[in-house]
């Protein structure tokens, strides 16, 4: 009876739990965009709030259902819009490579001053995971090549401190350096870009910064 009672009350608090997850977000994670269009059809609020502060379109980002946020997008949804860590659906797929969505953020009012729980631009992060065409659409865009996060890192610092001083990397850094990165700003301690990639020996981005 005790093991009874015990798988009820664990059903009944699974239910529960699914239910708490709003109709959208479901949809929006398996690329439903039937049930999308149906629910905003329905009057659904397109920008309806998880427990985690991230609307339909923030969880479609997260998975990369490029089609469920274009579908989200089109109906409204607001590619800026923060969860709980300061994530929006433009910050993250520009984070993350997610070139298809932030493409349509940037098609749709992305803020391309709006910063991280870092203080960073989408370029910073996105200098630093070695994502180059994410790196370009960003500029072409228009965002701050020298905007200073809360490390007191610009871009180019990001792209050879945490970077590997690979190819990408390396794109990377001539592509900023070619938009009008400052190679003169340093980071908190007073160490440039060229200083950090002499002492990790990356000699080609060591080449670049040093012209």
């Amino acid at each position: 009876m005790r093991l009874s009672l015990t798988a009820l009350a664990f059903a009944v608090f699974t239910s529960l739990a699914f239910a708490e997850t709003p109709a959208m977000h479901n949809a929006a994670a398996q690329n439903d965009t039937t049930t999308l269009q149906r629910l905003l059809k329905q009057g659904a609020d397109v920008d309806k709030r998880d427990d985690q502060g991230r609307t339909a379109l923030m969880v479609a980002t997260h998975a990369n259902q490029v089609a469920a946020a274009k579908a989200l997008i089109e109906a409204g949804a607001d590619v800026n819009a923060k969860d709980n860590i300061d994530d929006s659906p433009y910050l993250y797929a520009g984070a993350r490579g997610l070139n298809d969505i932030l493409r349509l953020t940037l098609a749709h009012g992305a803020d391309l001053k709006s910063t991280n729980r870092y203080g960073g631009t989408a370029l910073i992060p996105a200098a630093e995971r070695g994502h180059v065409e994410t790196v370009q659409l960003l500029i072409d865009a228009g965002v701050d090549v020298n905007h200073l996060n809360r490390l007191h890192w610009t871009a180019l610092l990001e792209a050879v401190i945490l970077g590997d001083g690979g190819p990408r990397h390396v794109e990377i850094v001539r592509r900023l350096l070619a938009a009008g990165a400052d190679r003169q700003i340093a980071d908190k301690d007073g160490v440039t870009a060229l200083e950090h990639a002499r002492q990790r020996g990356y000699r080609e981005m060591e080449a670049l910064l040093a012209r």
